[in-house]
């Protein structure tokens, strides 16, 4: 199903008539990534997802999805670990430095004990999320999804769509739903 607005949903169609959803295989001697939107812990708590992919010349091949509600942290890093991304660059969004008020510590730094390498985004301001949206379209002909283990982060991003305003019949920006952090991770 698509929804009215869907960001993402021409670029999959294409990228599946392209057959580049397909089997993708990780190259052994490149960096891992692992692209974060990171949530919180509790039933009400925003989900965490986690993009994994690598950068083989001209090609994206995006290898795995990953996505919890309301896991500790742990769960996210041991995650990684079992499935071989233990080496992974870990790309936080702005607040991955954002210390928690109770345990003085935050996504990165609890990482970086962990032994990852980590880079954050810095905070784009108004108008990121939409930024974000058009350069993973700028990119996504170049983007290779490994069909078995992404299809529930494409289902979020063939979802991701603009809230409107029906009365005035104008777009808002992305709907904030269960679509928006995968898709807020991919971008």
């Amino acid at each position: 199903t698509v929804s009215d607005g869907a960001y993402f949903a021409r670029d999959l169609a294409l990228a599946k008539e392209q057959g580049r959803i397909s089997h993708v295989s990780a190259d052994p001697l490149m960096t891992l990534r692992a692209f974060w939107d990171i949530g919180g812990t509790g039933a009400k708590a925003d989900a965490c997802s986690i993009w994994i992919a690598q950068y083989i010349g001209r090609e994206i091949r995006v290898l795995n999805y990953y996505e919890a509600q309301g896991q500790p942290l742990a769960t996210h890093i041991n995650w990684l670990r079992e499935n071989g991304y233990g080496s992974a660059l870990c790309v936080l969004p702005h607040d991955g430095s954002t210390q928690d008020k109770v345990f003085d510590v935050s996504y990165e730094s609890a990482l970086r004990q962990a032994g990852f390498e980590v880079v954050i985004v810095p905070n784009q301001g108004k108008g990121a999320a939409g930024m974000r949206v058009e350069s993973a379209r700028r990119l996504f002909p170049s983007i290779w999804f490994n069909a078995v283990t992404t299809e529930s982060g494409r289902e979020a991003l063939g979802w991701y769509h603009e809230k409107k305003d029906e009365a005035r019949n104008i777009g808002l920006g992305p709907e904030h739903d269960w679509s928006s952090h995968g898709a807020d991770a991919f971008g």
